[in-house]
């Protein structure tokens, strides 16, 4: 999405871009191309111990768990 105006995060560059996902009007440097979110939700997303399709770290190595 193109848009215009100040960046939100860091309020000095120029706004290019908004947030898919909270809507936030950000500058190149804080926008994550590849989820199309601000980088302030992409590492929300990307946090250590979370499951996303970028991150594996969750996975114990067992594929089944029996009761």
């Amino acid at each position: 999405m193109s848009v215009s105006g100040g960046c939100e995060v860091c309020a000095t560059g120029d706004a290019s871009f908004g947030c898919d996902r909270c809507g936030r009007l950000v500058c190149d440097e804080h926008y994550d191309r590849e989820t199309g979110y601000c980088t302030e939700c992409a590492a929300e997303l990307k946090r250590p111990g979370e499951a996303t399709s970028d991150n594996e770290e969750w996975r114990d190595g067992v594929d089944t768990y029996r009761m």
